[in-house]
């Protein structure tokens, strides 16, 4: 009987070391950092490569790598259900356009999911909502704003009984916003739906990944987690 043949690897056509990809990636999508400073320090280190081949690279693996996270994450907190989770949307400009980045952070400051519409409407609540609960599941409570497209959906959707609202209930998701921020002003601002929610999306599992509650645990423990972080990075896709 033939042998199985082993998938091939995502970096089978590359001749640079796997290991480079992965910390080009870490750096642009994790650090406000423009895709020249990322050149630029990785020139220090002795890496020498244009910061359009690190355009190329987290297009190409940054999704391959948030989406590996994501599905590590989403197994380990199967049968979980005592979530709560608090939603919000982002005021967003694209070519002078107001769109909306919908996003569910949970109770430990971890973002659940990102989804970029051009309206804020009931039905497009209902498709952010949809999508939440098919990746995550059911949460216990849900804490919005007073946005009255909520109480539209969840209703459609048999929840409008867990949902709380209050003036101060939401800071964790505002919060929540200021490191996407703080990417989008090193950006200049994104230019299309699709990159926003591409980007959107990788930067979100990548911060929940390195989010080691550094604030609630001492400097050793964190040290610790950061570099068990880190191992973790380098064997994606391995």
């Amino acid at each position: 009987m033939p042998r199985a043949r082993k998938p091939a690897g995502p970096f089978r056509y590359f001749k640079i070391s796997p290991e480079v990809i992965r910390i080009a990636v870490l750096m642009y999508v994790r650090f406000p950092l423009s895709l020249r400073n990322v050149e630029d320090l990785l020139s220090e280190r002795g890496i020498d490569i244009c910061h359009e081949t690190v355009r190329h690279w987290w297009n190409r693996f940054g999704p391959m790598f948030a989406a590996d996270i994501k599905r590590q994450r989403i197994s380990r907190m199967r049968g979980f259900r005592h979530w709560r989770w608090h939603l919000d949307e982002m005021f967003v400009k694209i070519n002078g356009e107001t769109h909306y980045l919908w996003r569910a952070v949970d109770q430990e400051g971890e973002v659940l999911e990102s989804y970029v519409t051009k309206k804020r409407d009931k039905k497009a609540a209902l498709r952010f909502m949809k999508k939440a609960l098919k990746n995550h599941g059911s949460p216990a409570e849900v804490v919005t704003d007073g946005l009255r497209s909520y109480p539209a959906a969840f209703d459609n959707l048999g929840i409008e009984d867990r949902r709380e609202m209050g003036r101060w209930l939401n800071n964790r998701v505002e919060n929540s916003h200021l490191p996407l921020r703080r990417r989008e002003r090193v950006m200049q601002r994104f230019r299309r739906m699709k990159s926003l929610q591409k980007f959107a999306s990788v930067h979100a599992n990548v911060h929940n990944h390195f989010n080691t509650d550094c604030h609630l645990t001492d400097r050793q423990t964190y040290k610790t987690n950061r570099t068990a972080a880190l191992a973790e990075w380098q064997n994606l896709m391995a």
